[in-house]
């Protein structure tokens, strides 16, 4: 699972192994940083959609009906604009990753999703 964050934006990118784990229920993955000490993230799902950070665990919870309609289609996005209690926005997306359209040799995209603009590339 990758997380990307930039300013109120978080965006979680999961292969179809990831999806398939979260439409079972959960996903945790973690970056471990020097001192032994952790950033959890973690899908799961749950009445409706929700996204919380707490003791280090970055927490999004989505409706297990769009989980499991997303999870078997052609859906790229579940994806929701939080506001917060100071008014400002988070907006949240959870994503399933596509294979790269240029080569990356160090990158491992095996269990990625097929990119549907591939076969426009050619």
């Amino acid at each position: 699972m990758k997380l990307r964050i930039k300013g109120n934006t978080l965006r979680l990118r999961l292969t179809q192994t990831e999806v398939d784990t979260v439409a079972k229920g959960e996903m945790t993955d973690k970056t471990q940083f020097p001192g032994g000490k952790e950033l959890v993230y973690k899908i799961q799902k749950g009445d409706s959609f929700k996204a919380q950070f707490e003791n280090d665990v970055v927490l999004i919870q989505l409706p297990v009906e769009e989980v499991d309609k997303w999870a078997v289609s052609d859906q790229v996005t579940i994806g929701k604009i939080i506001t917060l209690d100071n008014g400002e926005e988070l907006d949240v997306a959870v994503e399933k990753d596509f294979q790269c359209l240029t080569e990356r040799p160090k990158e491992d995209e095996s269990d990625m999703f097929p990119n549907p603009l591939e076969k426009h590339a050619k």
